[in-house]
């Protein structure tokens, strides 16, 4: 099974892929010369890695006095390791992903030339407000990148490789790698505060890239359990103008039929059903979740 997905050349989708990659790519960069590189936070990933290195070789080559430039060295781990994931993995790497890491680099080491890596924004005595405005240009230019289907490749890779051996979650092994490079960006420049701001960095970036891929929402999904559940119905149809699914269930304890009522609201409608419940039966039972995404017939469109 093929994990590469294949847009249409020059067509309107094809068109938005690669727009998003490009501009992720662009964002995505942005973020580190300008509030990660200069202050030699350390937020996991091939970049992470990357300006270790590029702060360790300061002086050590003519051509290079600031140190090997760090888009250099993310894509110089990039290419293998994207490789061996093809052959370990199988087909989950196209040319989307070569492409995001190649424009990142590029981006990266363009930027850097441009504007330097001397505190351009003067944040020096500022580096958390730094990681709070890094992790949220990374964030969305990832999140960005991902919506096109693509990956980000680096540390990803030898995550999904070691889960694949292990079996471990990968979620977990991401977090462990991230982890591990931030704790040598600890070793290698002997301060504390690195792997604090790159936590942060590292946590505000997750917290982004997910409100980018599946965007803000407000919807509350409720599972109502009562006596009056055809009155609260009623209230969801014809008053909030909303449906739902109505299942049938049993008490867990008297094994008694019960009905119970699964709909999705907005915040405002959540407390007036609340209310309006609290009025009619003081003893049902309410379960409030907070949604991610509602895809469907009055919400997003699948298609989007």
């Amino acid at each position: 099974m093929s994990f590469v997905t294949k847009e249409a050349f020059l067509t309107k989708e094809w068109f938005r892929v690669y727009s998003l990659i490009v501009v992720g790519a662009f964002i995505l960069a942005s973020g580190f010369v300008l509030f990660i590189n200069p202050y030699q936070i350390v937020p996991g990933g091939v970049y992470g890695i990357g300006i270790v290195i590029h702060y360790s070789t300061q002086g050590l080559f003519s051509f290079w006095p600031d140190g090997i430039p760090i888009g250099l060295l993310g894509l110089s781990m990039d290419i293998p390791l994207t490789i061996i994931g093809i052959k370990i993995l199988g087909p989950r790497f196209g040319i989307k992903t070569v492409l995001g890491f190649f424009l990142t680099a590029t981006f990266m080491d363009s930027l850097t030339y441009l504007i330097g890596q001397d505190d351009p924004l003067k944040l020096a005595d500022q580096v958390l407000l730094a990681s709070i405005f890094g992790g949220v240009l990374i964030g969305f230019g990832l999140g960005l990148i991902f919506k096109s289907k693509a990956t980000s490749g680096g540390s990803d890779i030898i995550a999904m490789i070691v889960s694949k051996r292990t079996g471990l979650p990968l979620g977990q092994l991401m977090i462990v790698i991230d982890s591990i490079i931030v704790l040598v960006g600890l070793v290698v420049f002997q301060d504390w505060k690195i792997p604090l701001y790159s936590w942060i960095v590292i946590f505000i970036t997750g917290k982004v890239i997910d409100i980018t891929i599946n965007g803000i929402t407000y919807d509350k999904a409720l599972i109502i359990v009562s006596e009056k559940s055809e009155l609260i119905r009623q209230k969801i149809i014809n008053d909030l103008k909303r449906g739902g699914t109505v299942l049938d269930g049993k008490g867990l304890y008297s094994l008694e039929e019960k009905q119970l009522i699964y709909t999705i609201v907005n915040r405002r409608e959540m407390e007036i059903l609340k209310a309006y419940i609290k009025s009619i039966d003081s003893q049902a039972f309410v379960t409030v979740i907070d949604t991610h995404q509602v895809l469907g017939n009055g919400f997003k469109s699948l298609n989007d």
